[in-house]
């Protein structure tokens, strides 16, 4: 393994990040705001810290597997380390690890925060914060290679490093072609999502963080009270639509624009994700009727923000859904675990394990029928292969296992069981707001110090599809 080369791509990330500081520094310079120092100084070391390698390291385009997963895993480390210094250095409410908190869950698209008031951070600060999200939700590696095209063939082992295994199941191009499709589909989302918001009331400045938010299912919001500070329906549905398409599998949003494919309505993993949604929907809204809402139509517009908010992973709100019902926080916790489709810019279970898991629980009943019968697991008449298979059942396990625990570790801190083990799920599974202490309406400020760092390693993990952040651990084993 070549240190110089891993340290060389890692600079090309920060470079990355720098770029955006030095954006949110002009956006503090127009508005005269106290953000400006600490993003000036934050873009000029990370800089610093990324060109280094650009001068004294030479380029090359052949890595190995070992060097890739290096790279992916400690570019997700250092550009949340760096992306932390513009709240370290403006001060308020960010001590060090509240800053690493709120890096951390910007970059992997929790949407989690520490903060009370989030209206009094100066506007360059707000942007950068909405750009993390931005920059973390199409993958820092990812954005790398679209606009570094001399990579060569390190763009093909970066790539498949940095998307999800199940996530490629639908990109049938080759890896140039993969990348043109992610950035039309994120950049084209983001656009039409800021217009849009925009013609319907939000000022510029709003309409582009809550794209970035909404595109990236990240849900940072520049206020308080996140989407429901509007109060408009027309907000909310435009919102509701973009979450709901940023949960898709960009690669059949991508099919379906561009009218380049007339098969995308017929993915099971599709339909499998929309109709949980709907039927998720439909029984908030009769729950939540008569009880928390007076009118159909009132309990109809919060329930379909709130479960399709949950249900990609995003976490914008409009209400505090922990003064729904008991049956309705159930569904909205079931969402919690299974968020949207793998290809997106989701976390999470994700709705294709969801799809594995439940055709081979039917093939296991086939089994018990018929023994002495060879029956694949099938998705979409496609046979998955055991291998596949296997690591999806192990994924799942891993999953409900690290929420225990981290569960456990912060009650042990002190936190109540229903907080704890909601705040081990909403990050882990990169949703942001969960139940309790920490619902929609509250924060993460009150968390013990190690119980924030213990959960920015669940959003870590859940970005990283748990796998990823986990090999880095067994390198020593790598021949």
């Amino acid at each position: 393994m070549r240190p110089q080369i891993i340290i060389r791509y890692i600079g090309l990330v920060l470079l990355l990040s720098a770029g955006l500081m030095f954006v949110s520094f002009l956006i503090s310079a127009f508005n005269g705001d106290s953000g400006q120092i600490p993003l000036l100084l934050s873009g000029i070391l990370t800089s610093l810290m990324g060109v280094f390698p650009m001068i004294f390291v030479p380029p090359s385009n052949q890595i190995t597997h070992k060097e890739g997963y290096v790279i992916v895993v400690l570019s997700w480390v250092l550009i949340c380390f760096f992306g932390m210094l513009p709240y370290a250095l403006w001060g308020g409410e960010f001590s060090f690890v509240n800053a690493w908190f709120e890096s951390v869950a910007g970059f992997t698209t929790t949407g989690s925060t520490i903060l009370n008031d989030i209206e009094v951070l100066p506007k360059g600060l707000l942007f950068w914060r909405s750009a993390t999200h931005w920059l973390g939700g199409i993958g820092i590696i990812l954005f790398m290679l679209i606009i570094v095209p001399a990579l060569g063939k390190a763009r093909m082992s970066l790539s498949r490093l940095e998307m999800s295994p199940l996530a490629k199941s639908n990109f049938h191009y080759k890896t140039n072609k993969t990348l043109r499709v992610v950035i039309f589909v994120y950049l084209g989302l983001t656009l039409a999502e800021t217009i849009l918001l925009y013609v319907f009331g939000m000022d510029l400045f709003d309409a582009i963080t809550h794209a970035f938010g909404t595109v990236a299912t990240g849900g940072f919001s520049p206020k308080n009270a996140s989407i429901g500070y509007y109060n408009s329906v027309a907000i909310e549905v435009i919102v509701i639509v973009f979450m709901f398409l940023a949960g898709m599998h960009f690669g059949l949003l991508y099919a379906l624009f561009t009218f380049k494919g007339n098969k995308w309505y017929k993915s099971s993993v599709l339909r499998f994700y929309a109709l949980s949604i709907i039927i998720g929907i439909v029984f908030v809204s009769l729950n939540t009727w008569g009880s928390t809402y007076e009118t159909f139509p009132e309990a109809l517009r919060f329930a379909a923000f709130q479960v399709v908010s949950i249900s990609t992973t995003t976490g914008y709100g409009t209400y505090d859904t922990t003064l729904w019902p008991p049956f309705s926080i159930m569904i909205l916790i079931y969402f919690t675990f299974q968020c949207a489709c793998a290809g997106s810019t989701a976390g999470g279970i994700k709705v294709d394990r969801v799809v594995i898991f439940l055709q081979t629980l039917k093939r296991q009943v086939l089994k018990l029928q018929h023994p002495q019968a060879v029956i694949p697991v099938r998705v979409d008449g496609q046979p998955v292969d055991d291998e596949t298979v296997d690591s999806v059942l192990l994924f799942i396990v891993l999953y409900i296992l690290i929420l225990f625990l981290n569960g456990l570790a912060l009650t042990a801190m002190g936190v109540d069981i229903t907080t704890a083990f909601s705040a081990s799920a909403a990050t882990i599974s990169t949703v942001g707001p969960g139940f309790g202490e920490v619902g929609s309406a509250s924060n993460y400020s009150f968390i013990p110090d190690l119980g924030k760092v213990l959960l920015t390693i669940n959003m870590l993990l859940g970005r990283l599809e748990i796998f990823g952040l986990m090999l880095i651990f067994f390198m020593k084993s790598w021949r």
